[in-house]
């Protein structure tokens, strides 16, 4: 039996590896045609894009920055000669500086904020005229937008103004029949975890206190994003939806 998202096309920001990767892949299980976004990693976009095919889904790596306008207006171009129409956006590239807020300069706090907030609004803004009624589009967090995490404060805040952000675009697509939302993510073991100096407390910290006592995997985010996909949430707009199994509730 076909999926309800069958035959829809998605893009997906960061896609080559990790959460990201994940994600284009439900997607395309799901029955989603996937343009894949990536910035330096080429070869693992393109295998993507390959397992994609194989399912009998159309797929295309576009390369190319999400922080500033001339990047994804390149991305955007590219899509275009690809696919007449997006149904579901997913902003998940990310980036940031691992550093006390004491130390961090004008230049990370611009690096944080353009790749993890900024990126949300320049692709709502020139993928909205492709979107039909029942879009979707939806960013990915993490704890620190509500949390103090050491050593994490510019991306925190990065984080924070992500959120408010799917507040204002939820308010302004609404009648457009556009959904927004925010997938806030525990710790994942991506390479992107590997560059926290306190990578093992985090894991084990999250196996210690998260109620569902797993790891919380890429997989797991993932299914998250399907579920805001789905008609059903057709009523579910600027939310987060917490993917913890809990450990943010217990301290």
């Amino acid at each position: 039996m076909p999926s309800s998202l069958t035959g829809k096309v998605s893009l997906v920001t960061g896609a080559s590896r990790g959460i990201g990767r994940a994600i284009a892949w439900k997607l395309a299980s799901a029955g989603c045609d996937v343009a894949v976004n990536y910035y330096n990693s080429h070869d693992e976009a393109e295998s993507l894009c390959e397992e994609i095919r194989g399912l009998g889904r159309r797929a295309c790596a576009l390369q190319g920055s999400v922080a500033t306008p001339d990047s994804v207006d390149e991305v955007i171009d590219a899509f275009r000669k690809e696919f007449d129409h997006l149904d579901i956006l997913v902003s998940n590239a990310a980036t940031g500086v691992l550093k006390p807020a004491l130390e961090m300069t004008l230049k990370h706090w611009r690096w944080c904020m353009e790749t993890n907030a900024l990126a949300l609004n320049l692709f709502a803004q020139r993928t909205v005229s492709l979107m039909p009624r029942g879009g979707r589009i939806i960013a990915l967090s993490s704890l620190g937008a509500n949390h103090a995490i050491p050593g994490y404060g510019f991306i925190g805040a990065s984080k924070a103004a992500l959120e408010s952000l799917v507040r204002t675009l939820a308010q302004e697509l609404g009648p457009l029949g556009i959904r927004v939302n925010a997938v806030s993510a525990g710790p994942v073991d991506t390479n992107a975890l590997k560059f926290f100096p306190n990578r093992e407390e985090l894991l084990n910290s999250f196996l210690q206190r998260a109620p569902a006592r797993r790891e919380l995997t890429p997989d797991d985010v993932a299914g998250a994003v399907y579920l805001l996909c789905l008609p059903e949430a057709e009523m579910v707009t600027g939310h987060t939806l917490v993917v913890d199994g809990g450990f943010s509730m217990s301290g």
